[in-house]
């Protein structure tokens, strides 16, 4: 996701808990010694013959989203490649913490790998003050999976077909409208608190565990909107049971042209994440780099881009090293983007 700083002064000046910042300035400060060495005092060397049994890979989301539905495929492919088992465990809740905490504590070899969101790898670490494993220390890049744009969608009922006429509802019912995220902290929200700073909207926010039960109750009307990927979006769109009002990217999508950006009707408004695969820390460096060379080239397949085009994905495979650097560099952006949203460090509920 690309930061943009809203014109809103922080919270309280944007300070953080004195517990919290060392704490993380030690973090970002490891990274920058070491980057991707988080592996090089690891076991010996694996051999070619990794996996010699069933990989599992945690997806910090419930079934049926866009982070799902991109690692099953991946992993469908990886376990055609090795001729081992890859096994997709859905492990949501905490805001994706609980299926990081699990990795972060996996034997570090390789057999336990953690699709890692944007949102959990970073954004959880500046607003959560209590997290049980530490984002940059604990994990061992392997490369990065994709880029999407979010696509602002409403409920039917709602009386708003752009972006223009959705402000405009809004200032008339200041705490009226509602708009669902997948958790406190999550790109989602940050999305919708990023809208309102930058609209001068009043919108309430309901956090949810998950992309499904999000859109279970969008689609039922319970909530008003939603900042959401386009594989659980889009064919909802398509069929009606959702409006599509704009994406949030820098420029409109391949897939659909004549829907306009966010930023076209309020500057400055580009937000897209960012999806990783990680290991725990520790990973053997020769195991690290086989996963990279196997995912990448998967990703690297026309119909990998064929498949996923459709709902506004862009493959972005990386070296272990520029995965890295990503996650450390974006730890200080996104402070300041959340703490101008007015987005502070808070205790977890699992």
């Amino acid at each position: 996701m690309r930061p943009v700083i809203p014109r809103a002064a922080p919270l309280d000046g944007g300070a953080q808990p004195s517990s919290f910042m060392p704490s993380l300035a030690r973090s970002c400060a490891l990274a920058v010694a070491c980057l991707v060495p988080w592996s090089s005092h690891a076991a010996p060397a694996a051999t070619e013959s990794f996996p010699e049994r069933p990989v599992r890979v945690i997806v910090p989301h419930t079934p049926g989203g866009l982070v799902d539905t991109f690692t099953r495929y991946l992993a469908q492919n990886l376990a055609t490649k090795w001729g081992r088992a890859v096994v997709v465990e859905n492990r949501p809740g905490a805001n994706q913490a609980i299926a990081a905490e699990l990795v972060s504590k996996a034997s570090p070899d390789g057999y336990t790998l953690l699709v890692g969101t944007q949102t959990g790898l970073v954004l959880n670490a500046i607003v959560r003050d209590d997290l049980p494993f530490d984002p940059v220390r604990d994990f061992a890049p392997i490369t990065g999976l994709f880029t999407t744009p979010f696509y602002l969608v409403v409920h039917p009922k709602v009386q708003a077909h752009s972006v223009e006429e959705l402000i405009a509802l809004a200032k008339s019912r200041p705490g009226k409208l509602t708009y669902a995220s997948i958790g406190v902290g999550s790109a989602h929200q940050l999305a919708g608190e990023t809208f309102k700073t930058l609209t001068g909207t009043d919108i309430l926010h309901v956090a949810y565990k998950g992309s499904a039960p999000a859109i279970t109750d969008l689609l039922g009307g319970q909530v008003d909107m939603m900042f959401e990927g386009g594989a659980s979006s889009l064919p909802n769109v398509r069929s009606g049971k959702l409006r599509a009002l704009a994406s949030t990217g820098p420029h409109r999508t391949a897939d659909m042209p004549d829907l306009p950006t966010i930023s076209e009707t309020v500057p400055g408004f580009d937000l897209t994440v960012w999806i990783g695969l990680v290991a725990p820390a520790g990973t053997p460096q020769a195991v690290v780099d086989k996963i990279n060379r196997d995912a990448t080239e998967i990703l690297k397949r026309p119909e990998t881009t064929r498949q996923f085009s459709a709902v506004g994905i862009e493959v972005m495979p990386t070296t272990p090293t520029e995965l890295a650097q990503r996650i450390h560099s974006e730890i200080p952006q996104w402070t300041q983007v959340m703490r101008a949203a007015g987005i502070r460090p808070q205790g977890g509920d699992k």
